[in-house]
């Protein structure tokens, strides 16, 4: 069974594209290989900053010979008193057969004439040959380049291939104008710590690394200091990263990200320690680590694992020579020191003066073009969290950290250190309002308000960051949309849909009773109000946007099935859609127990006689929202016991449903709909039961009330027409 190796040698490329093409590999290889019915033993892809491999093992010598059917022209046109037509001699000979081996053979259409065609199996090493280029064009990423005079497109410059069918080099060209490259055995090790046996190839490559079967490569990579296989990698700096932080006895900070990225930037790592000044130390810990991780790709070394207090050292992932680690070390501190005596020198200047006196420079910053400066949207932040505050029913001591968090949150923007180094803001507003003399809740809540930075990240824990936090997000959102900005399939600039997804997250996750239909109203009314061009249609364009998004929510994050989200939300039912909007935490508590109940079967104890209600209550014109059978229903009416007992069943469901709205404990109600069910089973289909549709039209009218009453008490839950049947 051959073994088939691939690798495209590259110049450096960019760290989140050796990742995703991994990724991208993995899912394509084997999907193209199925197609052509080579099966394998297994498939793995590696990758470098240099590199893209992938070593399959285990195919076929060719492919199986197979059958195929062909289905051809009509019969009545085949064939013509029994002998084969031009249509039947075209048929066949395209199909490269005789005419003999045309069969005729019925269909709902017609009979047609069919052919049974054998297909000999290709040889596999003729189909990769042929998969090869596709594997490679059909990689996706930013920034595709072209080099030297051809058409041809990647991330970077490719410069080697290797194509080895077990020990056979299978002939493959790339062609980007004069630019060729063509498959050989003949792969490249380590720029630095190899030294070839072989002469240099040129193009400033170091030399190569001769690989006699495909399934040698990655121990022959492994000899030329190159570790092709990204988890050994990924293990390898861990493990080194830790031994050197305990080693300067403290605990090493590794994020995920930082760790990911760094595995894609070097293809044989080693550790090395550099030191700073303790008097850097005295910066915030969140500055230090910005200069480190985000700028620089170092891991920061903490002095106990629980609390962020730095220990002046920092572990850098070198790829270089592991005997010149002395010099990577100091060449690496002297960037470090050099950016964190610039920010030692921003604090300082920063905090010359309190927060509070940044706040006129805002104006001169832009938020939007159309929308103006950062100090207007401060102006509207406010008013939106007084709104807020106020729907909330917050007085006193609590209103007033609302307006002064609101007044302060975007001041940092203007201060050196964020100018500097952007990903600080809301820390350094923290930092500086703590600085200032301002309360902990006030400098919290600036920091809160930016929260959740994306999917997964934490969401404000105080009140006063989570009114503030909503208040500018509903602020980029109404006016954003108000200049008809709204996001188109995955173009989404100002990340309209992430502020939506936050915004709601948010009021789950702290359980604040906000109307948000009402308050979109009442800040569309404020934007309106200074901008008379509006289009009309804003306020419905955000009420449909947030009920997209949290119809997502409900089914991606909370795992709610969509036709339970859709019979809690609605389907073109505008008094769902405003009840979600105006009882969120209502909203989700529904779907959500909906999930439930389906899980443990209890709503299929009431699902027929709910469902087969709302159908035929749909013919009758009961309003949605009535629920007392007293105003609705006619007793004198009834012509069968079953009537009555219905009607006494729905008398006492009453109280059991008004209850269960109250306390949004929908146990009772879906109790309480269990109970009845027998009464309504006996109204449809038993000894007594009625003709609902009946001739008389205020029977008719009596009977359909009936009905519209249960599917009321219902709907309290969930628009049971929206369900689908388990």
């Amino acid at each position: 069974m051959p073994n088939f190796l691939l690798e495209l040698g590259t110049e450096e490329l960019p760290a989140s594209f050796v990742r995703s093409s991994a990724q991208q590999w993995q899912r394509l290889v084997p999907a193209t290989l199925a197609e052509e019915s080579l099966t394998n033993d297994s498939i793995n892809v590696y990758a470098t900053p240099r590199r893209l491999a992938v070593l399959v093992k285990g195919l076929p010598v060719q492919q199986l010979d197979r059958e195929e059917e062909v289905k051809g022209p009509p019969a009545s046109s085949a064939f013509k008193d029994g002998k084969p037509t031009k249509a039947a001699e075209g048929f066949a000979k395209k199909q490269g057969v005789e005419i003999d081996a045309l069969e005729v053979r019925a269909t709902d259409k017609g009979d047609f004439v069919f052919v049974l065609k054998k297909i000999p199996g290709r040889m596999t090493a003729d189909i990769l040959t042929e998969l090869v280029p596709q594997w490679i064009n059909k990689l996706e990423g930013k920034r595709f380049m072209r080099w030297a005079d051809g058409d041809l497109k990647f991330p970077r410059p490719i410069r080697w291939m290797v194509a080895l069918l077990d020990d056979t080099v299978l002939p493959i060209t790339l062609v980007s104008g004069s630019d060729t490259v063509k498959s050989d055995r003949i792969s490249q090790g380590h720029r630095v710590l190899y030294t070839p046996p072989t002469p240099p190839l040129g193009k400033g490559e170091t030399g190569g690394v001769s690989i006699p079967q495909a399934e040698d490569y990655v121990e022959c990579l492994r000899a030329a200091c190159v570790e092709v296989d990204r988890t050994q990698r990924k293990n390898q700096i861990k493990a080194q990263v830790e031994a050197a932080a305990t080693k300067q006895g403290g605990y090493a900070d590794i994020t995920e990200d930082l760790l990911e990225e760094v595995t894609d930037l070097v293809e044989w790592p080693n550790a090395v320690v550099g030191k700073f000044d303790e008097e850097f130390l005295i910066l915030p810990p969140e500055v230090i680590t910005t200069i480190i991780v985000t700028n620089q790709r170092y891991f920061p070394i903490l002095k106990s694992p629980d609390y962020p207090e730095l220990l002046p050292y920092f572990i850098t992932i070198s790829n270089g020579d592991p005997a010149k680690a002395a010099i990577i070390a100091a060449g690496n501190e002297r960037v470090v020191r050099a950016r964190l005596a610039d920010g030692q020198f921003f604090y300082k200047a920063d905090l010359v003066k309190p927060l509070e006196d940044y706040l006129p420079k805002l104006a001169t910053v832009t938020f939007q073009e159309d929308l103006g400066t950062v100090r207007a949207k401060v102006d509207r932040l406010c008013k939106i969290a007084s709104l807020t505050a106020t729907q909330l029913q917050i007085t006193g001591e609590q209103q007033a950290y609302i307006a002064r968090a609101a007044l302060l949150c975007k001041a940092d923007l203007v201060t050196q250190m964020v100018y500097e180094l952007p990903e600080m803001q809301g820390i350094m507003g923290q930092k500086y309002a703590l600085a200032s003399g301002e309360s902990e809740e006030v400098a919290t809540a600036i920091f809160e308000h930016y929260l959740p930075k994306g999917a997964g990240d934490i969401l404000p824990q105080t009140l006063t960051g989570q009114v503030v936090g909503i208040a500018d997000k509903l602020d980029t959102l109404v006016s954003i949309f108000g200049l008809g900005m709204l996001p188109t399939g995955s173009s989404d600039p100002f990340a309209l849909r992430r502020a939506a997804n936050a915004i709601t997250n948010i009021i789950w996750a702290a359980q604040l009773p906000i109307n948000l239909h009402q308050l979109l109203a009442e800040v569309v009314a404020e934007f309106t109000a200074s901008r008379p061009e509006t289009p009309a249609e804003l306020l419905e364009q955000l009420y449909e946007f947030f009920l997209q998004r949290i119809r997502t929510l409900l089914q991606e994050e909370k795992n709610v099935d969509y036709d339970l989200v859709n019979a809690v939300l609605g389907e073109n039912d505008p008094e769902y859609t405003e009840r979600a909007l105006r009882d969120l935490l209502d909203a989700r508590e529904r779907a959500l127990f909906l999930q439930q109940i389906r899980n443990n079967q209890t709503l299929d104890l009431i699902y027929e006689t709910v469902n087969r209600s709302t159908r035929l209550a749909a013919q009758g014109d009961l309003d949605k929202v009535e629920l007392e059978p007293k105003t609705a229903v006619k007793p004198e009416l009834f012509q069968k016991s079953s009537e009555q007992a219905f009607y006494d069943a729905v008398v006492q469901l009453v109280p059991q449903t008004q209850l269960s709205k109250q306390t949004r404990n929908y146990q009772q109600l879906v109790d309480s709909l269990t109970e009845i069910a027998p009464a309504v089973s006996s109204f449809f289909d038993g000894p007594e039961s009625v003709l609902v549709m009946d001739p008389d039209p205020e029977i008719k009218r009596n009977r359909l009330n009936l009905l519209g009453l249960l599917r009321n008490h219902a709907r309290v839950l969930a628009d049971f027409g929206a369900i689908v049947k388990s």
